[in-house]
């Protein structure tokens, strides 16, 4: 499994549109509407580097009124939830 958080640059009047598009796409678990540089972030998750480079390029990006983008690939995920639930096994309080 391979992760990636895409940061993308998006036309202003767009940003609630391009969202929805986002989040229809197989692979993508989540989108963010942030404030800084970037206008969103997406989760991505994909089988292998080919179904990423497949969702990134032949999907995400050919939906109008994305500007930019920067893809930031994951070599390992650490979660608070995931060590919450690992270590919360067993317990009966």
């Amino acid at each position: 499994m391979v992760n990636a958080i895409v940061l993308l640059t998006v036309q202003p009047d767009l940003i609630n549109a391009v969202a929805q598009k986002l989040v229809q796409i197989p692979g993508v678990g989540e989108v963010h509407s942030v404030g800084g540089r970037f206008d969103l972030v997406v989760i991505v998750r994909a089988k292998d580097n080919e179904g990423l480079a497949q969702i990134v390029t032949e999907r995400m990006l050919k939906i109008q009124g994305i500007r930019g983008s920067e893809t930031l690939i994951s070599y390992r995920v650490i979660s608070q939830y995931d060590l919450e639930n690992m270590f919360a096994l067993g317990d009966e309080s």
